[in-house]
């Protein structure tokens, strides 16, 4: 399965992935996605929002147990986040079906569409549309970069988007959701394990910072004339990194762009989005309204007009506690039959997933996988192949704890 999904969408320059939603690259790893499930006997449906579901009995019985994540990327991103939950996922149950295991509930693999937001600025579009946190207005109004609208892309990849919509009925019939994915920093290897439990994930969002100032010529505009956007962008760059240090917390600024982008043009308009996430919701507004001060102070000093919008946030975001112990309760019990070594830790992570997006709608919990390199929507990410296999024995016994007898 690996070997056949690595290739897609995968740029031969930079050896990263570009499987942006509704392209070229989303419409061949769906296809894979239902030559697996149909390869396993499982009933593929793509319900209204355009994730892909893989079933084994019947889901109108309620009180299912799902797996999966997502097969998308973030621009020249990693070959493991999302499409390992996914494999593992298909793993898992063949696994299973090794080992003679009899399902009593219903059983579903999911691909959920568009979770990193790479082509939209929007992250977990597919699983927000379902649980009604991303209304249908607000989901027409997304565009890509070259003006494309989501209804759009949609609509040429073969999906009616007249479709979209909040999906209560889907979401009531299941019982757990359980999301496997790679561990998107150090943790599990700084402690020596394999496989990890989430506690939580970090309250995070998105804010765009608008610097106005005057286009104007570099060879010929004196430094004490300009009003030069960029001066105070970069400012606001070092003050993020700043205010992230002094609360323990995270703050980014990984995209942006820049008017009239002329090598010899001073900027009218620097444009950055700033990601920041942090441990509780009071560290993290706190980080962002030092940032923003500080970058008003900046605006003003050079004679900058300085907009912010925050354009997503996601509230921290706590797994059901019953889901989570009993889930550990089943590792640390398969752990005393086969390895007395075996840990369970328990972990919190500053990355947003589907699993968090759902946890308001049916009780949810997350595996992590060891990450060595701790390196994380770049190339380089990576996981160990004994480490995968770990997660994958570790999602089996999960999911035979709650659906097998």
């Amino acid at each position: 399965m690996w070997r056949q999904l690595g290739s897609i969408g995968r740029h031969p320059g930079s050896g990263g992935y570009r499987r942006y939603a509704w392209t070229g690259a989303d419409t061949d790893c769906r296809a894979w996605f239902q030559e697996q499930a149909e390869a396993r006997g499982l009933v593929h449906e793509l319900d209204r929002n355009g994730n892909q579901w893989a079933w084994l009995g019947d889901p109108s019985a309620g009180d299912a147990v799902v797996t999966g994540s997502h097969l998308d990327s973030v621009p020249d991103g990693g070959a493991f986040d999302g499409p390992l939950g996914v494999v593992s996922s298909f793993a898992a149950l063949d696994e299973l079906r090794g080992r003679d295991g009899r399902f009593t509930r219903p059983f579903a693999i999911v691909n959920f569409g568009d979770e990193e937001g790479a082509r939209f600025g929007l992250a977990c579009v597919g699983s927000r549309l379902a649980a009604g946190q991303l209304t249908v207005e607000q989901a027409h109004r997304l565009t890509d970069a070259d003006g494309t609208t989501l209804p759009q892309a949609m609509a040429a990849a073969g999906h009616d988007p007249d479709t979209i919509g909040p999906d209560p009925g889907r979401l009531a019939r299941i019982g757990a959701f359980v999301e496997l994915h790679v561990e998107q920093g150090r943790a599990l290897d700084l402690a020596g394990d394999r496989v990890g439990v989430a506690s939580a994930i970090w309250p995070h969002g998105r804010w765009r910072f608008d610097f106005r100032g005057e286009a104007n010529h570099a060879g010929t505009t004196r430094l004490v004339d300009r009003r030069d956007p960029m001066l105070s962008y970069a400012e606001t760059v070092l003050a993020a990194r700043r205010e992230a240090q002094l609360a323990g917390a995270v703050a980014t600024f990984g995209k942006v762009s820049v008017e009239p982008n002329g090598v010899n043009a001073v900027p009218s308009l620097v444009r950055g989005w700033l990601d920041s996430r942090a441990e509780d919701q009071a560290t993290l507004d706190t980080v962002v309204r030092g940032i923003e001060e500080a970058a008003r102070g900046y605006a003003d000093a050079h004679g900058i007009h300085l907009d912010v919008v925050r354009e997503s946030f996601t509230p921290v975001v706590e797994f059901e506690h019953a889901l989570r112990d009993e889930i550990v309760r089943l590792l640390g019990k398969e752990g005393e039959e086969r390895d007395a070594r075996l840990r369970v830790p328990v972990l919190g992570t500053g990355a947003g997933h589907d699993a968090g997006i759902l946890s308001a709608s049916v009780p949810t919990a997350m595996l992590f996988v060891r990450n060595p390199t701790g390196v994380s929507h770049s190339p380089a990410e990576y996981a160990a192949e004994d480490d995968c296999a770990a997660g994958v024995t570790a999602l089996a016994d999960v999911l035979e704890g709650l659906a097998c007898t």
